[in-house]
């Protein structure tokens, strides 16, 4: 092997290396918000929660109106949202609104292994605990499981964030299941990040290459819409 030859093969594997490197760091950073958003997530109460799934509502209203996006939840579309669990702000009221305004409601039933499947909310009544696990689970409806590529029907999607930044990107759970499914999300149906007003962060979130960006933040204060990298 000559010189060169061995001169080229040290530098892949140092760029290897420092790839790896740098996606430990990032996974590092990322464990370590997730710990402090549940950490001061376990600090709101059953009551504060659910105040702010009212105030959800109440700010998506006036968005909505003021942005000219009334037509996205209007009877007869389809909106992806999903059941709210644990410290996450109550979305029950979100989801009876959208029922209220005639939509055709998706939310998340889990399949096997890390596979989303969406399931048809008719009903607020029609949601059930998972029998066998707790809360580590949100509760379901009892339709059928639609399989992902269902949400490709979606005109609009409401998912979960730990965090998001500046530029859309979320911080999620660290399974990945949202950035998986919204793969089958059609080109122009708004993303919309759900989280609390203080996860709404100044400095970027690592981002991976299979990361989707949101195209705006709801949260019980504010509606913020980003701008198109």
């Amino acid at each position: 092997m000559s010189g060169v030859e061995i001169t080229d093969t040290a530098n892949k594997q140092a760029a290897v290396a420092s790839t790896a490197h740098k996606a430990a760091a990032e996974a590092a950073d990322k464990f370590e918000l997730r710990h402090q958003a549940l950490a001061r997530r376990r600090l709101t109460s059953v009551q504060e929660r659910l105040d702010a799934g009212r105030s959800l509502v109440r700010t998506l209203t006036q968005a909505l109106a003021a942005e000219s996006f009334t037509q996205l939840v209007c009877p007869g579309n389809v909106v992806a949202a999903y059941v709210s669990m644990g410290t996450e702000i109550e979305t029950r009221p979100l989801l009876a609104w959208l029922l209220e305004r005639g939509c055709k409601v998706l939310v998340p039933k889990l399949g096997s292994g890390l596979e989303i499947g969406w399931s048809v909310l008719q009903s607020m009544d029609d949601l059930r605990a998972v029998d066998g696990h707790g809360h580590l689970r949100p509760d379901e409806p009892d339709g059928a499981v639609l399989p992902p590529e269902a949400l490709a029907q979606a005109d609009m999607v409401f998912a979960p964030a730990l965090g998001v930044d500046s530029r859309g990107f979320r911080l999620g759970r660290g399974a990945g299941w949202y950035d998986r499914a919204l793969a089958a999300r059609q080109p122009g149906c708004p993303l919309v990040a759900v989280c609390w007003p203080w996860e709404v962060l100044e400095d970027d979130l690592p981002a991976e290459p299979h990361d989707v960006p949101a195209d705006a933040v709801l949260t019980p204060s504010g509606y913020h819409m980003f701008t198109v990298q």
